[in-house]
């Protein structure tokens, strides 16, 4: 027999398909990992078909070494989604292929940990001296226990009495696994009826097809979810969820933990090497029937789904910004048709794209259009921070927001405080020549932290002294940027020092199990503040947040991005949500030096239809996504004379096909990425939109192109989330 294997090598030219002899006595599956030799080296492989025949001279085939593990770690099913993903996002097969198993196990640093543990040997009749008391207890323990960790024999009765039974057969050793436990939480499963609205959506979501999910924050989708997932099971199935921060995990966990127990596993990068590949495989051997978890648990290798589920659809995380470049919307549509169960997309929020889609009835539209508790949506204040300073407040905070505050704290309950801007503040810049501190490695401006008094550049984690006089002409005027969350905490806690103030970003959650002690002390804390990012824009949920401040709304809605305003309108309503979801009305103070923006217009209403109907008016008069397509060739070298070669070779061969296609080419240029250089490698791009009837003929002729070129610097990205 014959093997056809891709060699786990993240290379252009190695993406391919190589043939290998499988020995006689050799039993071997599809989907297994195997060591053949390569060339003068040991490489390991994935075995993606077998047969009886082969395509070269079999004299010059080399054998398999050795298979890796005993079963098939990529499954039949997984083999298929990575044919999907080289059609579709044009990615190589080996950097797919590491995405269905943890990269720990693939590097062979991580196995399946096992524990000694003793039982009484039943095949001896057991007489010991009444003198031996330690092990007549251990005896008389292990009648009630039946079996226990060696760790605990030894602490409660001694290592000697242990050695002793174990030297005269009346203990039995062996090795049990020792399963990594990923979270530790405090499970409280609230009996919840559902209401009208939400049996409705439970009893539509059935069919294989696509339903989007619409419903306003705290209407309860979250129990629809459950519902949908315990009808599941009970048909024998499993299920995917997905939610897209780390953050909402342990909340999210807390709740299908308490309702599904150990049938629930959880998949994300925050996880030890060990508790990953525990968590993997229990869903692998169907011990675990339900996978949660950010982007790469759409890849659990679960079978037979009855559900996938994706939660917050339209965050921009869903969209893999670095290799291999993907979309899990369209992995979550594949594995869906794979398995002939529902998609469900889920959102207060949804993405234009996704909408429109509804819209035009490729998705079933489902709406929850009002709380589940009943209570109003809190009221969005639009404060104008112009006006705050002609009237003598120069400060962060609007007098408003400060009012509210001190409310909060007298009556002990709990405020958000909301900016996506981590740090103390977003730049350096000298006052008298202009000069900004860049990243050496990055083309972007470095960012002050105070708690550790250094400038850090947040694309590749390098760390710089702080300025105190500037390098360019040695004033010693060195102004700070815009504000980020720690100086937002420093102000509040000068304001109000006897009150917690707790702060969640990117620095203050690198550490394991971080989000989930942030917010477990928050929950637990009255009065309490808490700053954040995005981190606390979605998904959480606490009854005695009455106030959420949004300290610079403008950030977002100013960027260069056709998407700009859409991410504004889902970022407000989001962190706008976590105000009032209990028994009281919720308020949220929305700082502004923009306040008659028409995106503030149709926030502050909840109006989302309205806000649709404008942004989708706006796009397809412009003609931009969803009513065309953006390819970008994204291009990155460390040569850069090199690289502007590449680059023109690439963009006369586009130009070619721009030719044939004249009419369907809406744009087409070459330039230098907004950001020019990013950890140490210089970035072109090749820009076009196309309209949407010759697209994909369009799509496939480009990536024909940079597939020609064989280089692994080029990097295919379809309407990119970031064009950055």
């Amino acid at each position: 027999m014959f093997a056809k294997v891709i060699i786990d090598q993240d290379a252009k030219a190695l993406d391919k398909t190589f043939e290998y002899i499988v020995p006689d006595d050799m039993q071997l599956t599809k989907g297994m990992r195997v060591f053949v030799g390569f060339g003068s080296r040991v490489l390991q492989g994935f075995v993606i078909d077998i047969s009886q025949t082969c395509e070269y001279d079999q004299s010059k085939l080399k054998k398999i070494i050795s298979i890796v593990d005993t079963y098939p770690a990529i499954k039949s099913e997984m083999l298929e989604c990575m044919n999907f993903m080289v059609d579709k996002f044009h990615l190589k097969q080996a950097s797919i292929l590491r995405l269905f198993i943890p990269a720990e196990m693939r590097e062979g640093k991580v196995k399946e940990l096992f524990q000694r543990v003793f039982t009484l040997n039943d095949k001896i009749s057991i007489n010991l001296s009444k003198n031996a008391k330690k092990q007549l207890e251990i005896v008389e323990y292990l009648k009630e226990k039946s079996e226990e960790k060696s760790s605990v024999l030894n602490n409660n009765f001694g290592a000697g009495a242990v050695k002793s039974l174990l030297d005269k057969g009346v203990l039995i050793e062996n090795q049990k696994q020792k399963l990594r436990k990923p979270l530790s939480i405090n499970i409280d499963d609230k009996k919840i009826i559902l209401n009208k609205m939400q049996s409705n959506a439970v009893e539509e979501i059935k069919d294989n097809k696509t339903y989007l999910l619409h419903g306003v924050t705290g209407s309860g989708k979250t129990e629809v979810y459950m519902h949908l997932i315990s009808r599941c099971l009970n048909n024998g199935k499993n299920a995917i969820m997905l939610v897209p921060e780390i953050s909402l995990t342990p909340q999210i966990l807390a709740n299908f933990k308490a309702r599904f127990g150990d049938e629930v596993a959880i998949l994300h990068s925050g996880l030890s090497a060990g508790e990953r590949f525990d968590e993997w495989r229990r869903l692998y051997s169907g011990e675990a029937k339900i996978a949660i978890g950010a982007r790469s648990a759409i890849f659990a290798p679960l079978e037979n789904l009855g559900v996938i589920i994706i939660d917050e659809e339209h965050e921009q995380s869903y969209i893999s910004e670095s290799n291999p470049r993907f979309s899990t919307h369209e992995v979550a549509s594949f594995r869906a048709n794979y398995n002939n169960c529902p998609l469900v997309l889920g959102s207060a929020t949804p993405s234009i794209e996704s909408y429109e889609k509804a819209k035009k009835g490729e998705y079933v539209l489902i709406e929850l259009p009002v709380r589940a508790n009943g209570r109003e949506m809190p009221q969005i204040q639009i404060v104008d921070m112009i006006g705050e300073i002609r009237n003598g407040n120069s400060g962060i905070f609007s007098n408003q927001l400060l009012a509210d505050l001190v409310n909060i704290i007298n009556n002990k309950k709990q405020a958000m405080l909301f900016i996506n801007r981590r740090g103390y503040s977003s730049f350096m810049r000298c006052q008298d020549c202009g000069y900004i501190a860049k990243c050496s490695d990055c083309d972007v401006s470095l960012v002050y932290h105070q708690e550790d008094n250094r400038l850090k550049c947040h694309y590749c984690g390098k760390q710089f002294k702080v300025l105190d006089r500037c390098p360019n002409c040695s004033s010693e005027h060195i102004k700070h940027g815009a504000v980020g969350t720690e100086q937002v905490v420093k102000k509040i806690q000068e304001l109000f020092p006897v009150v917690k103030v707790l702060r969640m970003d990117n620095d203050t959650t690198s550490k394991k199990n971080a989000h989930q002690k942030i917010l477990e002390e928050f929950k637990n804390t009255h009065p309490c503040i808490l700053v954040g990012t995005q981190m606390i824009a979605k998904g959480h949920d606490f009854q005695d947040v009455l106030l959420v401040g949004i300290i610079d709304a403008d950030q977002s809605l100013y960027q260069s991005d056709y998407r700009s305003t859409e991410r504004t309108f889902q970022l407000i309503t989001q962190v706008a949500g976590r105000a009032g979801r209990g028994q009281e009305q919720g308020k949220v103070i929305l700082q502004t030096y923009s306040p008659r923006h028409y995106t503030y217009k149709f926030v502050s209403n909840y109006d989302y239809k309205g806000f649709f109907k404008k942004e989708e008016n706006i796009r397809e008069t412009a003609v931009f996504p969803p009513f065309s397509r953006i390819i970008r060739i994204l291009f990155a070298d460390k040569d850069e004379e090199t690289l502007r070669q590449l680059v023109k070779m690439c963009y006369n061969e586009v130009v070619k096909i721009k030719e044939k296609y004249s009419g369907e080419f809406l744009y087409l240029d070459v330039m230098k990425s907004p950001i020019k250089r990013m950890q140490n490698k210089f970035r072109y791009q090749i820009l076009m939109r196309l309209r949407l009837d010759k697209a994909n003929e369009i799509e496939n002729k480009a990536f024909k192109v940079i597939d020609g070129l064989s280089k692994d610097s080029i990097f295919f990205e379809i309407n990119p989330s970031n064009m950055s």
